[in-house]
């Protein structure tokens, strides 16, 4: 699989990312802990995904209480130092790590919490650390500041922002001109066929200051893989029946419409709506790389399928228009 460099951190990750998000729960929901993809399956997704070429693994602290970071952390034991000198691990902090716990961006928070990933990933240096949330609470100088004094010691490779504005992420690149503080290398938000936002807001920024762009959820949470039809009950254990909150909105004529397109244009290629839906993201100009979340290993086919589809820019405008 190729890789691509990450901003200019000189940092190369794999065009898919592995999110691992699922693993022990349900991404950041205290109340879905324990839930989510079970330790084997996790194991057998990440043995699966390395064999595949994915040579980079998304995480969070608060993803399934501490749970995801420890699965790796076993899974990179196990495998021993080929492994672990080769893997691009990226990690990131702000939710709470239980109900009821303290969230946040404060220097002291991130200094606790990354030394708590690094003994549940069983790493000295983590190559990728991210915000995982904009902390209107914390003055973005001083987490900035944090994230500077961590790239110094040599902890962390680099810094990235996830669910960052346009207007968030423009003050962050500033304040770290202005103080000479380490600046944000890549953005990664939600981004996909039914989610394009970013395109005129956070891409003119990445472009202009030579910012990378990984882009999670690009099935929109399962949204683009074909699972939901008009008029049926959403299938048990998909996103739509642990945290509908975020997707209720595409519960439309307008979107059953072009889902229906998509499948079209799908099987004239041969290929699954999802593994189409991942080749477009795939296509992405600013994309650097994709991050997917796949809750089974056969859910890697469609990973598969999509590095082998090939979009002219007129077939991948196309397709994009479908949900603009």
């Amino acid at each position: 699989m190729d890789e691509r460099l990450l901003g200019q951190s000189g940092i190369a990750v794999s065009r898919v990312i592995l999110g691992c998000g699922n693993f022990g729960g349900v991404g950041s929901a205290p109340a879905l802990f324990g839930q989510g993809t079970p330790r084997d399956v996790a194991f057998r997704l990440m043995d699966e995904a390395w064999d595949l070429g994915v040579t980079t693994f998304d995480t969070a602290d608060a993803y399934g209480g501490g749970t995801s970071e420890s699965w790796i952390g076993e899974w990179l034991a196990a495998k021993g130092a080929e492994v672990r000198d080769r893997i691009v691990l990226c990690t990131k902090t702000f939710n709470p790590m239980r109900e009821g716990a303290d969230r946040g961006l404060s220097r002291v928070r991130i200094r606790r919490q990354i030394a708590a990933s690094l003994d549940r990933l069983g790493v000295d240096r983590i190559a990728c650390y991210m915000t995982h949330d904009f902390d209107a609470e914390v003055a973005q100088e001083e987490t900035l500041l944090a994230f500077d004094e961590l790239v110094r010691a040599g902890t962390v490779g680099a810094v990235g922002a996830s669910n960052f504005t346009a207007e968030q992420l423009a003050e962050a690149i500033e304040l770290s001109a202005l103080e000479g503080l380490v600046r944000y290398e890549w953005v990664q938000n939600q981004f996909s066929l039914l989610e394009q936002q970013d395109h005129e807001t956070v891409f003119p920024l990445c472009h202009e200051h030579r910012i990378g762009y990984t882009p999670f959820s690009p099935l929109a949470g399962g949204w683009l893989s074909g699972k939901y039809r008009r008029g049926e009950e959403a299938p048990a254990g998909s996103r739509m029946t642990q945290r509908p909150e975020a997707y209720r909105g595409y519960a439309v004529d307008e979107v059953f419409d072009a889902l229906e397109v998509l499948e079209r244009h799908a099987s004239d290629r041969g290929v699954t709506t999802a593994a189409l839906s991942l080749a477009w993201a795939l296509h992405v100009p600013e994309a650097t790389a994709v991050v997917v979340g796949p809750n089974r290993p056969e859910h890697l086919d469609d990973v598969r399928a999509a590095l082998d589809v090939s979009l002219t820019h007129d077939e991948w405008a196309q397709i994009g228009a479908l949900f603009a």
